[in-house]
């Protein structure tokens, strides 16, 4: 106990420290007015920037991971033949506060107690650091715009400069006048439709060209910048030339088991509600609601376009770090389940492409397992920060370097939703185990689409597989922390 209690005081030292020095990297200037062609040579190099996009609800319908015959994404897969795209990449919560807040912070829900979007992480860990906090603390300029936590109001410790401001994580987006759109009945922000605007009167929009237009910039030091964009996220309202690249008529539904939750747990099935499932199909939505999934990817990737085409014409092109990840998927009738909430693949698996030149070998898949956590310290390795070993994480540069890596060692990539609910996914199974002991476990080798559950009915799956994945499951699961509903 001696040993925690100095351990506690020392970081609480060092807190104080970083703080006193956040406050003074607030006061630089940083920044100068826009590079010209004739003097791009001049902005000092050193250390990598880093540029990060955060997708919301984003599974793997992005042209590059194959999940969906239809999607187009072609700046999404440019971006992807750069760098390394982890094909096996699995968020540590399959709902958006969760995710998010683990991500920036490197500690886990089941340690945090943070399982749901009525929690805010500042509230819960006062001492966190987070990810743009450290690049602070290492002379970094640090700007954000959008969602990346999951509040109205930004973090202001992460940031120097927040668009559209610290009070307001994102601009509003307009809604159709004749919304909802779908006749669903009780739709809430569950609809889709195309809405008669361009991109850059929606708030992903005004974003993106705020991030490009910080790209435009001269830094006197380097930079982290953080782009969160909404899309896909519900309600599905696009410009209309999103939705005339996805005729309904034609569209590829998900293959769906009708029988698929007969071998799942009672708590799976009451996540999964087939309820909601069977009333789109009832009110012929089913292609359209598709469609609008298709149609915000396809926006979404238009945007992240944008500023990639920013980067490209700037000189900090050949020693910027680009990160994009998901913070979850989303299901669109797979397991006769709508939306995320679950622990199973298309929940869990969502983007996670890292491109540097010059390290990473360009157009390069990785099967591993690794979690969307594992980013902060394979940044903090990356550019050379002080190691944080509190982090519940690990680096996976050595797969950045070497995506088919004989050594690497790593651990199956863990998802929680709610205390004591947990998914492991390795190369080949996932295991789902629930806070009442049932379990579930996949072999999406042979079956993707996770219809049969090798452990129903007594099962007892392929040899050691069981024991050797529950082995990686959190020893402590912390209470849900206090909701706070103003954030």
């Amino acid at each position: 106990m001696e040993t925690i209690s100095e351990s506690m005081k020392s970081r609480r030292h060092f807190l104080k420290l970083l703080s006193a020095g956040a406050a003074s990297l607030s006061l630089w200037p940083g920044i100068g007015p826009h590079i010209t062609h004739a003097d791009a040579q001049a902005v000092p190099q050193g250390k990598p920037n880093v540029l990060m996009f955060v997708l919301d609800d984003m599974n793997d319908w992005i042209g590059c991971l194959g999940g969906h015959p239809d999607v187009k994404t072609p700046n999404i897969d440019r971006l992807a033949q750069r760098g390394v795209l982890f094909r096996n990449a699995q968020c540590s919560s399959p709902i958006c506060s969760p995710s998010r807040a683990s991500f920036f912070t490197g500690i886990r829900p089941s340690t945090s107690g943070i399982y749901g979007n009525s929690q805010a992480f500042r509230k819960i860990m006062p001492n966190a650091v987070t990810l743009p906090q450290h690049f602070i603390a290492h002379g970094y300029r640090s700007m954000g715009c959008g969602k990346l936590f999951h509040f109205i109001k930004t973090d202001s410790r992460s940031w120097h400069e927040f668009f559209p401001s610290r009070s307001m994580e994102r601009p509003f987006d307009p809604v159709p006048p004749n919304a909802p759109l779908s006749g669903l009945p009780d739709v809430n922000q569950f609809d889709w439709g195309p809405i008669d605007i361009v991109d850059e009167e929606l708030g992903d929009g005004k974003l993106a060209r705020w991030a490009a237009d910080a790209l435009r910039r001269r830094y006197d030091r380097p930079f982290f910048l953080g782009v969160g964009l909404l899309r896909p996220h519900v309600p599905l309202y696009v410009p209309r030339k999103y939705f005339d690249m996805y005729p309904p008529e034609s569209i590829t539904l998900p293959t769906v088991k009708a029988n698929d939750l007969d071998d799942v747990p009672p708590t799976g099935v009451s996540w999964a509600k087939p309820e909601r499932h069977q009333l789109i199909v009832e009110h012929d939505q089913w292609r359209k609601a598709v469609a609008g999934y298709l149609a915000s990817v396809s926006f979404v990737d238009a945007q992240v376009g944008w500023v990639l085409d920013a980067l490209d014409e700037s000189p900090y092109v050949n020693n910027t770090v680009v990160v994009l990840w998901g913070d979850n998927g989303w299901h669109l009738g797979e397991k006769l389940h709508w939306t995320k909430l679950t622990l199973w693949e298309e929940s869990c698996r969502v983007p996670l492409i890292i491109a540097l030149p010059g390290l990473t070998p360009p157009g390069r898949k990785c099967a591993k397992p690794v979690s969307t956590m594992d980013v902060y310290p394979t940044l903090n390795e990356l550019c050379d920060l002080t190691p944080k070993p509190e982090l519940e994480c690990r680096s996976i540069l050595e797969l950045l370097r070497n995506p088919q890596s004989d050594t690497w060692d790593g651990p199956p990539a863990l998802s929680t939703y709610m205390p004591g609910n947990h998914s492991l996914r390795d190369e080949r199974y996932r295991y789902i185990r629930y806070n009442d002991g049932t379990e579930e476990l996949y072999d999406l080798k042979a079956d993707p689409m996770e219809w049969n559950n090798l452990l129903a009915g007594g099962g007892t799956g392929p040899a050691g597989v069981r024991d050797r994945l529950s082995a990686f499951l959190p020893k402590f699961n912390a209470p849900q922390a206090p909701l706070v509903h103003r954030f």
